[in-house]
């Protein structure tokens, strides 16, 4: 081995190891990308405490199956025991709902609905049906147990054992009448009857006949036709006098992007339907509302929503544009004739959320391009709504407890004010507001997110998790119902991923560091209580070598922000070393922390850089998560700007303060990292000399509408966004070696987005690109083989161009390697 080494020093390609290298094997692409199961081990995952908290349930896989198992294990310790698929089969689900006193729960499993009562640990089965029934609620007052069956609401007694239909749902348009319509047929109706009596019988009898379906129909739900729509998230109100639901409809036609799958079971070309592409027609909502008592149905209307006829303010840049010069006819008729319409935006309806006591509720209602949220009170009786909150945003809401939904929201137990989070500070944090007063209160603040925030079951304690400490670090926190001081319960720096014991007494909790994958912990429900290990996942193999915890560090930005990062130094630093920027994907994402990465195999290879000499920086770009709104929205309408000069900012960082030489800085990443790297090597071509663009977005306007909406809004409303994001547009300034890799069956970012970059290279005359592709893979690659063959093709890219004898005095590029 110690002849090896020496081989690999002398050929300048393994410029600096650990002291102690020689004791250890060094870290190669085929080892650290072989399937983690087989060698780094399983982290524990997907916790869950046993209703009566005297088992922890979880996820695991230390005999290296193909999948993990599910394992239980005492809070006290022990050796965990895999679960049988008879005693799984016996298990309630871990998700439901429970009444109000936490006495029973409701759940669906397997397409039936269970009632489990939590102090006998009894459970009944509520149906047995070949039918799929979902979304069990406690209903009338908890008397009662609600669920849906084929798009309809039923309710079942659990004192009687009685089901009753609560609503009638039909597909298509309603019947039609045989009543005559018009005058000529009623006259030749009414001539028939009085010249025929056999017709007058059949039609006294047809009449008879109606009169009793009447009778009947008074004991049944209304039939309500839904025409094209359909119906869901269907609620009845705690008294049992409403029924509201949401109603939805979807484009007539809108054309579906295909991706070809050439490497089958059957060996022919299957084609995988996947999603329409940015700005096409999307799905309309609308809440309705059936009154039981008046037999009538109603759409609510949004009239009151302050601030629906708003246009978004980029639309200013372009009405600004079209300025259209003043008419010479002044009148007012003109004037009035030469404005157009406000435009009401569209919304989605969440809700309604009923109070404890079932007297009030409320809506969370979103604008359609996520530039708006109202909480509003709503009175089913009149349909009239009540503005409590709104929260608007220029660019795009989003957030820890808001997300794209209605985010985490609910009750406090006096029925009488609501909870919810918002960034209205700039950092998500928790506030309520009182529904009759409309004053609203901050329970948390300053510059941290609350990023889980959650009620005990006694209602007097919040339980959160927070970043207060450092943006990158996660501690679990206690505060009282009304805010004030937040209790610090865990101590130790890093990651935390905590369930709450059914008694409120006990953590079971997942943590790492950066440099630790994931264990399952526990701990006694107080500030700093030690923390017991219940787990070990990691192998003797993987445990062989010193893997690094890298410094997390920050620096300033060129407009004067905080960026955070994560840096790799070297064993043994060189002079005027060569270095490596690391992109994470997702955009909204954090990196930049001091617990496991998700990017555990980017980690390794970070790793394996630094013992070849490398610097490693892994940067918290613009758009990252962790760090507020202001970061988070840093990318609006323009990606690969601020997002992009923060990685030049960090290359300067290693050139100015790390000792690594300016001409030898590379660049990769994947998904979003893959569409930077490429607007590096375009736009940015004297920093960046190398770089790999893994499953990269090249064009914005080919991605889809969910994620790019909110931020470039729509191409065809918005064109300047998307022409100066899009790398597509500046291919013509690559002069670096770029390596493309792409799986051929991406159903996320389709192989089509790279093929049409290859073609754009082609006409430019580019030579020094190559593009490499994974016919079995989608966006997330799964076959080891897949990892090693990308990353043994990155690790050459770096090594032919990013080592000294290939950095030529005038900085021009080498090679990419030839793959």
């Amino acid at each position: 081995m110690l002849k090896s080494v020496h081989l690999l020093l002398s050929a300048g390609l393994l410029l600096a190891l650990p002291t102690y290298a020689q004791k250890l094997s060094p870290l190669t692409v085929e080892k650290i990308m072989r399937e983690p199961a087989q060698w780094l081990g399983t982290s524990p995952g997907n916790v869950q405490w046993a209703e009566d908290g005297k088992t922890i349930y979880f996820s695991w896989n230390p005999e290296k199956a193909r999948r993990d198992s599910l394992y239980r294990l005492a809070p006290q310790g022990g050796t965990p025991r895999k679960v049988s698929l008879r005693e799984q089969m016996s298990l309630p689900a871990t998700s439901g709902e429970y009444d109000q006193r936490y006495t029973r729960k409701v759940y669906e499993k397997d397409g039936d609905i269970y009632l489990l009562d939590l102090k006998t640990q009894r459970i009944r089965r509520v149906t047995n049906t070949a039918e799929r029934e979902t979304e069990p609620q406690f209903a009338l007052q908890e008397r009662a147990i609600s669920y849906t069956r084929g798009g309809n609401l039923f309710t079942w007694d659990p004192a009687t054992g009685e089901t009753v239909q609560r609503t009638d749902f039909r597909r298509g348009p309603r019947p039609a009448s045989n009543e005559p319509i018009d005058k000529e047929e009623k006259f030749l109706k009414a001539q028939q009857l009085a010249l025929f009596d056999v017709l007058r019988g059949k039609e006294q009898d047809a009449r008879a006949r109606q009169r009793q379906q009447k009778a009947l129909a008074r004991l049944r739900p209304k039939a309500i036709y839904l025409g094209q729509q359909t119906v869901r998230n269907l609620r009845l109100s705690p008294d049992g006098r409403y029924v509201t639901y949401t109603l939805t409809q979807e484009p007539s036609s809108e054309k579906v992007a295909i991706v070809p799958n050439f490497v089958t079971a059957s060996g022919f070309t299957e084609d995988i339907s996947t999603r329409t592409k940015v700005g096409a027609a999307q799905t309309a909502y609308q809440l309705g509302l059936y009154d039981v008592g008046r037999d009538t149905t109603f759409v609510l209307g949004y009239k009151e929503l302050k601030g629906l006829d708003e246009q978004p303010a980029y639309r200013k840049e372009y009405q600004l544009k079209a300025k259209a010069p003043v008419p010479t006819d002044t009148s007012k008729a003109a004037a009035k004739k030469s404005t157009p319409a406000t435009e009401q935006r569209r919304v989605v309806p969440y809700g309604p959320f009923w109070s404890d006591n079932g007297q009030q509720a409320f809506l969370v209602i979103r604008s359609t391009d996520n530039k708006d949220r109202w909480i509003v009170a709503l009175d089913p009786a009149t349909q009239h709504i009540k503005l409590l909150d709104r929260q608007h945003d220029d660019a795009w809401i989003n957030g820890p407890g808001i997300g794209y939904d209605e985010g985490n929201v609910g009750w406090l137990p006096d029925s009488r004010r609501i909870w919810f989070q918002s960034e209205e500070t700039g950092y998500s944090h928790l506030y309520t507001v009182d529904v009759n007063s409309g004053q609203k209160k901050a329970l948390t603040s300053g510059r941290f997110e609350v990023q889980k925030a959650q009620l005990s079951r006694n209602r007097k304690t919040w339980y959160l998790t927070a970043n207060k400490t450092h943006p990158g670090e996660q501690h679990f926190y206690s505060m009282p119902l009304e805010g004030g001081p937040l209790t610090q319960i865990t101590t130790k720096p890093g990651g935390y991923e905590v369930s709450l014991s059914p008694d409120e007494k006990t953590l079971a909790l997942r943590y790492s560091t950066s440099n630790q994958p994931w264990e399952l912990y526990v701990m006694e429900n107080k500030p700093g209580a030690q923390m017991r290990r219940l787990t070990h996942s990691t192998t003797p193999e993987f445990e062989s070598y010193p893997w690094r915890a890298p410094e997390v560090i920050s620096y300033k930005a060129r407009d004067g922000a905080d960026v955070y990062a994560r840096l790799y130094r070297p064993a043994i630093t060189q002079p005027q070393g060569p270095a490596v920027i690391f992109v994470h994907g997702a955009g909204y994402l954090q990196n930049a922390h001091k617990w496991w990465s998700q990017y555990f195999r980017e980690y390794m290879f970070h790793n394996l850089l630094a013992d070849r000499g490398y610097t490693v920086l892994d940067i918290d770009y613009r758009g990252s998560s962790g760090y507020g709104r202001d970061v988070r929205t840093g990318i609006y309408r323009y990606m690969g700007g601020k997002d992009l000069t923060d990685q030049v900012d960090g290359a300067r960082l290693l050139a100015e303060k790390y000792g690594v030489s300016p001409q030898r800085i590379g660049i990769y990443g994947g998904s979003y990292g893959g569409f930077i790297t490429l607007m590096g090597m375009f736009t940015q071509p004297e920093v960046f000399r190398a770089g790999a663009a893994l499953r990269s977005v090249t064009d914005w306007a080919h991605y889809n509408h969910g994620y790019t909406d909110n931020i470039l809004n729509e191409p065809y409303n918005d064109s300047i966004a998307y022409a100066r994001s899009s790398p597509i547009n500046y291919a013509g300034g690559l002069k670096g070696a770029l390596l493309m890799c792409h799986g051929m069956v991406d159903t996320n970012v389709h192989f089509q987005d790279i093929v049409r970059l290859s073609q754009r290279l082609i006409e430019l005359k580019k030579e020094n690109w190559e593009l490499a592709v994974y016919p079995v893979e989608d966006h997330g690659f799964v076959e080891a083989s897949s990892w090693t063959d990308e990353y043994k093709r990155i690790l050459k890219l770096f090594e032919t161009n990013l080592r000294q004898n290939a950095a030529g005095a005038n900085g021009t590029s080498g090679s990419s390697g030839g793959h």
